[in-house]
């Protein structure tokens, strides 16, 4: 049966599009601009203050995960009782690759290393990822994530060929972990809640299953062994849309990835997706998306 959280991570296609060594030492604090991409923070060493705009202050420390998926301003800053804000980075101009970018002290080992990033997506639509997940992620005591932190910071060091190419993919898992991370309920209403009830997780993978299939609420609620209102109510309420708004969208999705992506015709893509009549398509396409799908092929 098909994996829902697989589709999507298939669908986004990530990738780190740029990331930097963060350290620093003694008394220190740096304020970053809203970027309004997701951003992840992977701490390689020592500990750290992380201040996210209308959040608490998270304490993070080596093996930490966090991820932003929508990075709003944000200061990091050492443990200990830290100086006015003394620097400013704007992360949409800041390119990757520079080395390490020390603050505080900048004589001896540092207290703190982390490794700075953001994601890139090659689909058109990342507020994909925005709306699957909780405005702040931060993973930790996972066995499996500190294994891949650990790998991450080994690529950093080592700059092995092939470095990029890992890298990459290393940062796809930690996306992956930390999506799973989220299915036990600090997610909000939609694909990873629903993945965390056990009834509406076998709904959803049929869905994700077989995307052309003409289902019903019935259908899925047997699926569910819920009753159909039941089903719909707590699907409602879980996913944040009724059962066959998430088809309608999900349906959406995929075929926004086969017209830009794969370059299929339109009326491949319908019959992919479940529709009889090209124009039936079409018509449900551009309500959805705000352009007809020829158009949006060639956007």
């Amino acid at each position: 049966m098909s994996d829902p959280l697989s589709d999507v991570v298939r669908l986004l296609h990530p990738r780190a599009v740029f990331a930097n060594v963060i350290s620093g030492k003694g008394h220190w604090a740096v304020r970053y601009a809203e970027y309004g991409q997701p951003g992840f923070c992977i701490v390689l060493e020592g500990s750290a203050l992380l201040t996210v705009d209308g959040h608490a202050p998270i304490a993070i420390r080596a093996g930490d995960f966090v991820l932003l998926p929508a990075t709003p301003p944000f200061t990091l800053s050492s443990v200990a009782p830290a100086p006015p804000v003394f620097e400013f980075i704007d992360p949409r101009i800041v390119p990757g690759g520079q080395g390490e970018r020390r603050h505080g002290d900048p004589e001896g080992p540092p207290d703190m290393r982390s490794l700075g990033g953001a994601f890139l997506f090659d689909t058109a639509d990342a507020g994909l990822l925005v709306s699957l997940l909780p405005a702040v992620v931060h993973v930790r005591g996972a066995s499996r994530l500190l294994r891949l932190v650990e790998m991450v910071g080994e690529e950093y060091r080592e700059q092995k060929p092939g470095n990029d190419y890992m890298l990459s993919r290393l940062v796809e898992m930690l996306l992956v972990e930390a999506m799973r991370w989220t299915t036990a309920g600090s997610a909000p209403p939609g694909l990873l809640r629903g993945l965390g009830d056990e009834r509406l997780a076998v709904a959803l993978k049929r869905i994700h299953a077989r995307i052309d299939h003409p289902w019903t609420v019935g259908e899925l609620a047997n699926a569910a062994a819920l009753s159909r209102s039941t089903f719909f109510d707590r699907f409602t309420r879980t996913v944040g849309v009724p059962p066959m708004e998430y088809l309608l969208a999900w349906r959406m999705e995929i075929a926004k990835g086969l017209l830009r992506r794969d370059g299929l015709r339109v009326a491949q893509v319908a019959e992919r997706v479940g529709y009889g009549s090209t124009s039936t398509f079409s018509v449900a396409f551009s309500r959805h998306v705000g352009a007809p799908p020829s158009r949006y092929a060639h956007g």
